[in-house]
């Protein structure tokens, strides 16, 4: 049974395992949502156990890493979040993605509030950082709301800008 790490008002939060990979692919396999993530392309079914495989080492290694949201009333999966090092960066980074249908209701910044909380102070972690595409403006107010501020900026080579947020 997967580890529950917090609770917020609305959301459950758990441990991910590879019953979770149905899960994930729905997230991560809708084009719009995956405008923001990554290269922008939707990933396939056979990356989602890849991801949930890193994700258990991860566990292991590090004590944290990608993690299942669920609505409390409902218990529907609504998407995931975490903190994560994309290729073994050294900073923690918050990473979070809903389905599309909880989009604009609050879940993003509630489960960003309930996920900074628990890396700070379960975790130990002083620091987390987020990273936002310059014209991602909704994602930009979820951290801003989870009291991230602005850091930084860097050109990618496709010459798009990727925002760096902090807290801590």
């Amino acid at each position: 049974m997967p580890k529950q790490l917090f609770s917020t008002e609305r959301l459950d939060v758990r441990e991910i395992d590879m019953g979770d990979v149905k899960d994930i692919f729905e997230v991560y396999s809708d084009e719009e949502a995956m405008t923001w993530v990554g290269d922008g392309s939707p990933i396939k079914y056979t990356d989602c156990i890849k991801w949930v495989d890193i994700t258990l080492e991860n566990y292991k290694q590090r004590g944290y890493g990608l993690s299942a949201i669920y609505e409390k009333t409902t218990s529907k999966h609504i998407g995931f979040c975490g903190i994560v090092h994309p290729g073994g960066q050294p900073e923690p980074e918050l990473k979070y993605a809903l389905r599309k249908e909880y989009w604009g209701h609050g879940y993003g910044t509630e489960v960003a509030k309930g996920m900074t909380s628990y890396g700070q102070k379960e975790l130990q972690l002083p620091r987390i950082i987020s990273t936002v595409a310059e014209e991602h403006s909704a994602s930009q107010k979820v951290l801003q709301k989870a009291g991230y501020s602005y850091q930084s900026s860097i050109t990618e080579d496709d010459n798009s800008r990727t925002l760096t947020f902090a807290i801590g």
